[in-house]
């Protein structure tokens, strides 16, 4: 990873402001669903929704495709340790784990599995970090 210009990601613009009120109507959107309908809701959030937002808000500011085809990747491959984490979490909420220690117990698991997944992929050529 290269180094990260601190100066530009923590400047806004009027686009940053559209970008964080549309994104977090979005999840707002997502929750109030979530109060009469859990499976329209899950739905809706398993979309890549922020995905996409993000790759609208890249093209938007002129970055070029293969910076977006990079993101979309790298996406794939960061989505693939988390999948366990919404098996796992609703066992462990099933049978008696606080919210708190079974969130805080899928975080550990969700980054050992993308450290063992940095580790398979890289003989492949594939370098997430």
């Amino acid at each position: 990873m290269s180094k990260v210009p601190w100066d530009q990601v923590v400047s806004f613009s009027g686009l940053d402001v559209a970008k964080v009120i549309l994104t977090a109507f979005v999840v707002l959107f997502v929750t109030k669903i979530q109060l009469f309908h859990d499976r329209l809701s899950a739905l809706l959030i398993a979309l890549p929704l922020t995905s996409l937002l993000a790759m609208i808000w890249m093209r938007a500011e002129g970055q070029d495709s293969g910076r977006i085809a990079n993101h979309a990747e790298s996406t794939f491959w960061f989505v693939l340790p988390t999948l366990p984490m919404f098996l796992v979490l609703p066992w462990m909420l099933r049978n008696g784990w606080g919210f708190g220690t079974a969130l805080a117990a899928n975080c550990v698991l969700t980054v050992l599995l993308f450290l063992a997944l940095v580790a398979i992929l890289k003989p492949f050529g594939i370098r997430l970090l």
